[in-house]
Formats: structure tokens, sequence, C-alpha cells
């Protein structure tokens, strides 16, 4: 039979604990005091009968009855939650990697390292597990399992935007090239445009933002007539194209600016699109079904030149109690000092997050380990009343759940952009527009939204175990050890930008 888990450290953990467990199972029976709660049994029972009063009868029949029910309640409860019965043979849970990862979950492969045979034994010692809690193990795991399968697939475009956001052009003899062309193609054609004053609709205004648009290369008088100012070697000198310009000994020519961002494998559009990872382009083209793999790329180009990041939206997607509706001047000071405030604090508060949501499943695992090694000890304290059984239940099922809770926590994490700014939401989504920096550039109200998500890897267990308080369950002491596990982790993570602009000074 098999226990699975759901990583490493809780694979490893889980046969600690229970070894250990054991073993203080085995000192309990052999120094006899697992018996100690029969004779406590005994005595609450006869004090119990001697307290109540003259009309209740035989008090002899009475508490005897009582006695010899509550030993039969403790003989079920050692018999299958006390006595280690099954054997551990602990198996980590295989599934296809590609579909996690779309799916934002994390899975083990247990192929790739040494445990892929799975071993249950630790310095010659091995593990049982008591027929209940290996029950409970395995319906935690499975409700949890289900749970997690319920949240909806979905694109992480939070690591989109930063693939896309990382990206530079390498190359500095094309760097200086892009510089050329909005020198000698770009500027002037703007200039022109806007000394003409034509009327634009709002996307072709978005378009004639940067240096590919297909306004200046589809319409006369622009890209057509330009052309650049420097002869070069991938467009061969034109007499007829080329009329009244320097030749040169290299054979250069002058392409006019369309032929200079559009030809080929020459062209300055195709040289650029090179930088860009291949399957970063297929990644936004599939989750980006709207556009064409063409307007993608130009899309993807687009963020790559641009001298600044392109405003994606003028309003916000989501509402907040900041302000008035209709700011005033105090509001929006108040919102430029809250920008920069979120900036600063950002600088720390993001690394240590980050520790935070590194560590929070490795606190879990040794809370799991912790719990399995108490476990001995509190059914002889609890007196193998079923209350005991019932309640180290919940907080072990409450543990085991807490994983959904991540897991939830990194999906809304990583795909709350696509809901706010992406089209898989139907026709009622907040912006229709696209731009491969997703939304981020909502300067404020995404900035408070990171720090927001970044505080749900505690929220939501803590809401899990006060949700549990409200039907008596009180599991909340043990949850409290995430965030104590995890504090001295996040404040030294926080550090770490403090450092950092100490050493750049």
């Amino acid at each position: 039979m098999t226990l699975n888990t759901t990583d490493y450290l809780e694979y490893y953990l889980t046969l600690v604990g229970w070894i250990v467990s054991n073993g203080i199972w085995n000192i309990l029976v052999a120094s006899g005091v697992f018996a100690l709660p029969f004779v406590v049994m005994v005595v609450q029972e006869w004090l119990r009968a001697r307290a109540e009063g003259a009309d209740e009868g035989n008090k002899g029949v009475l508490s005897s009855m009582r006695i010899e029910n509550r030993v039969w309640v403790a003989i079920v409860v050692i018999l299958f939650a006390g006595i280690p019965f099954i054997p551990v043979d602990l198996s980590t849970i295989k599934f296809d990697t590609t579909r996690s990862a779309q799916c934002q979950v994390s899975v083990p492969q247990p192929t790739d390292t040494g445990w892929s045979n799975a071993y249950t034994t630790l310095n010659n010692q091995s593990a049982l597990v008591p027929v209940w809690w290996f029950f409970m193990h395995a319906i935690s795991k499975a409700v949890t399992g289900g749970a997690v399968a319920a949240i909806p697939c979905g694109t992480d475009l939070r690591q989109m935007r930063m693939d896309v956001d990382a990206t530079r052009i390498d190359d500095p003899v094309l760097a200086q090239e892009v510089g050329d062309f909005v020198h000698d193609c770009y500027g002037p054609s703007r200039a022109k445009l806007f000394m003409s004053r034509p009327t634009l609709s709002d996307e072709q205004m978005n378009d004639v933002t940067w240096i590919g648009s297909s306004y200046f290369l589809n319409n006369a008088g622009f890209y057509d007539t330009y052309h650049s100012n420097t002869p070069r070697t991938a467009w061969p000198y034109d007499a007829t194209r080329d009329a009244g310009l320097a030749q040169v000994d290299s054979g250069g020519g002058y392409p006019t600016c369309r032929q200079w961002w559009s030809d080929g494998g020459s062209g300055l559009r195709a040289r650029l699109l090179a930088q860009v990872d291949p399957d970063l382009l297929t990644r936004i083209g599939r989750w980006a079904g709207f556009l064409s793999q063409a307007e993608v790329n130009d899309s993807v180009i687009r963020a790559v030149v641009s001298p600044r990041q392109q405003k994606m939206n003028q309003g916000s997607v989501y509402t907040d109690y900041g302000g008035q509706i209709e700011k005033t001047l105090p509001n929006v000071v108040t919102r430029g000092a809250g920008d920069l405030g979120l900036t600063m604090g950002s600088l720390g508060f993001f690394p240590a997050m980050d520790v935070v949501r590194q560590a929070l499943p490795m606190v879990l695992s040794l809370l799991k380990m912790a719990l399995v090694i108490c476990i001995p000890l509190v059914l002889v304290f609890g007196t193998y009343e079923l209350k005991a059984l019932v309640a180290v239940s919940c907080v072990q099922f409450a543990l085991f759940f807490v994983d959904f809770w991540f897991q939830l926590a990194r999906w809304l994490d990583s795909t709350i952009l696509d809901a706010l700014y992406g089209w898989g939401f139907g026709a009622n989504r907040p912006h229709s527009n696209f731009d491969p920096l997703i939304g981020l550039n909502n300067a404020f109200g995404d900035m408070l939204l990171n720090f927001v998500m970044a505080t749900m890897f505690i929220v939501l267990p803590t809401f899990w175990v006060a949700a549990l308080g409200w039907v008596g369950v009180r599991a909340g002491t043990a949850i409290q050890g995430l965030a104590a596990g995890t504090r001295d982790a996040q404040a030294a993570g926080g550090r770490g930008a403090g450092v950092a602009m100490k050493a750049a000074k």
C-alpha cells in the first residue's frame, strides 16, 4: 500500500515522523504508560457517579456500564489509531509535467532523482502506520488533490510578461541600427504626419507610436519615401533608387525605410524578432488567439524596441476606495506619494514575500511530521477518547488541505492578469487592446495587487483554519507555525534590497 506525498521533503519527513512515532508508541507500551488511561477512566467514572444525585439508581451498575463503554471505545481507538500495523511504502505522485505547468501546479518527478526506487527504511529502521492514520493520510491527499485539480488551468501571463520585459537587443550593432532607423525614418515620418494634422482613429493613434507602424509602412509618403542616410551592405547600390547618393567601396545602397524594415531576413523587423525566444512567441501566440502570429510578433518587437513602456490602460480594472470618484488635486498628490511609497516598499517586500513563498511548503512538511510524532502522546493524554481522535484527525486534514490554498494563491498570482487583461473571459474583459507587458503598466493598481497577492499565501490558510473554528475545530494554533516558521526568512529576504542598494552606493 502507498502513502502519497507531493514533494521530496514531505517524502522524507513523513517517513521520519512515523519512525519516531513508532518508537514513542513502543516506549509507551514497554513502560506500561499506555495502560494508565484505563486507570484514569475508572477513577473518572467512579467520581462522576458519586457526584450525581441519589435518584440515579444503583451507582455501581451505572458507573460500571460507563466504564465498560469507555473501555471498548479506548480499545477500538488503540486498535485502529494506536497500534502501528501497515508498512510504510512512500511513493511520490506522478503527473504530466506539461499539463501541470499550464495549470500552475508544481509536480515532482521521482524518476529523475536517486529516490526513483521508493525506500522504506532510515538507518535500518522501518515504519508502520496505524490503520486510521493511513486512511486519514489517503483521504486528505485525495481531497486536496481533487481540490487542486478543480482549479481552472490558465496561462502564466506573469512569467510571459517577465520574459518579454527581460528581452534585450544583445547585438550593439543592431541596437545602433535601430537608433539610425528612428533618426532616418520614424522621426521624419512622425513629424510629417503631425504637420498634416490628419484625422486618425484611436487604433491608428496607438499604431503610430512605434517604429514598425503599419500606418507608415502601408501609406504613401512615409516609409516608401524616406530612406537610410548611410549605406547598408545588405542592400546593394541601386542606380535608380539611389540616384544622387554617394557610392561606397562596400557596394552598400540606401534602402527605403519600407525595405529597411520589411525585407526578408535582412530587414530590421526579422533581425529584431530573432532576438526573442521563439518559444516565448509561440506561447504568447497560443494565448492571444484573437491575433495573428504576425500581429503577436509586432507586439513583442514593439515592447523590445520601445524606449519607454507603453501604457496599456488609462483607468483601473478593479474598484478601490482611494480618493473621490472624480479625483481632486489632493487625491492626485496623495496617489503620487502612494506610488512612490509602494515602489520603495516593494524593494524589500517582494523579495521578502518570495522567500516566504519558498519557505512555506518546507514549514508545512515539518508541521505534518511534528503532528505524526505527537499522535501517540495526544491519544494517551486524551485517554483514547473519540473526541481526541477526531480533533487530531481534523488538524491533520487541515494541514494537508493547506497545500490547496498555496496552489490556489499561486494560480491566482499567475493568472490574475489574464482575468483583468486577457481575452479568455469573454467580451466583458476590462480592456480589449493587447500589450505583451500585460497590464502591469497600470503602476499603482497593479503594484498594490502584487502586495495583496503576496500576502494571500498566509491569509488564505489562516482563513481556512478560522472557518474550521466556526464549527468547533480548533486548528488555528497549528497553522500559526506557518507564519512563525517563515518570519526570520522573510526578514532576511527583505534586507537583500537594502544590501544591494548600499553596495551600489
